[in-house]
């Protein structure tokens, strides 16, 4: 399974002493264009795609980068993610250290306004009735992080690219079980024939 990241926007709450950020890394059943309409899918997170398990251990990062310090985590409670109604929601109380301040300060700013989350599919079905394929992700076996981004979704084209590789995969899979079920479905036919015929 590859990772794949996807962007939502992040907000900030200002109190006397803290610095807080918020928002929804993830929000579900929502329809979403990855890609474009040309060479793309439509895809959308289940409700039940988050367990426990998923989310038992993610930092909050910058860009995804493992260069950058660690802007929040879950393992030490400066970070938290809650599944409601809405989708995952996000909350990060950060630590007084100046990469901190400086992120905070640019998404007060309004120069970072977006959120990415990184994860690993465990589980997801595709439909290919009409002109765009669509993924229903199911369970998502992990997730690696969420992530304060500099650069929208639709700019980022490598992280579509990442995810249409495994579009492509999983739609050569499909066709391949497909053309195996025709094949038994055949030989089933035609064994029950040379029975009747016996």
């Amino acid at each position: 399974m590859k990772k794949e990241t996807r962007i939502a926007e992040v907000k900030l709450e200002e109190t006397d002493d803290k610095m807080i950020l918020e928002g929804y890394a993830i929000v579900y059943d929502e329809p979403t264009l990855i890609g474009d309409e040309s060479y793309g899918f439509i895809e959308s997170i289940s409700r039940s795609a988050i367990t426990d398990a998923a989310i038992k251990d993610v930092p909050m990062k910058y860009n995804h980068m493992d260069s950058f310090l660690i802007i929040a985590r879950t393992k030490n409670g400066s970070l938290t993610l809650t599944s409601d109604d809405v989708g995952l929601k996000v909350r990060a109380e950060l630590l007084d250290t100046q990469s901190n301040q400086d992120i905070f300060k640019m998404v007060k700013s309004g120069l970072l306004d977006k959120m990415s989350f990184a994860f690993v599919v465990s589980e997801q079905e595709w439909d290919r009735s009409g002109n765009i394929p669509k993924r229903n992700i199911r369970k998502i076996e992990r997730l690696y992080d969420v992530s304060i981004v500099d650069t929208p979704a639709y700019d980022k084209t490598s992280i579509y690219a990442r995810s249409l590789e495994a579009m492509d995969l999983e739609l050569k899979t499909m066709d391949l079980a497909e053309k195996n079920k025709k094949t038994e479905l055949i030989r089933k036919k035609l064994n029950l024939k040379i029975k009747i015929g016996e």
